[in-house]
């Protein structure tokens, strides 16, 4: 029941974290747009790892 929770908080929470990062890519002036292309990216990647975390480690994030 606990990684059924942890993960639809994922679904829920990833979309709009994404939403916030790219806010602060394109306000961003210190970077240029290779490395904020590649940051998007990696946003977008990102929950790839913690998914992996919640299966494989039998879902005992807390």
């Amino acid at each position: 029941m606990k990684i059924v929770v942890e993960l639809i908080l994922s679904v829920i929470l990833h979309p709009i974290a994404v939403i916030f990062a790219w806010i602060n890519l394109i306000g961003r002036g210190d970077m240029d747009g290779w490395k904020k292309f590649l940051w998007a990216l990696v946003c977008l990647l990102w929950p790839i790892g913690v998914l992996l975390y919640l299966v494989l480690g039998d879902g005992a994030l807390w």
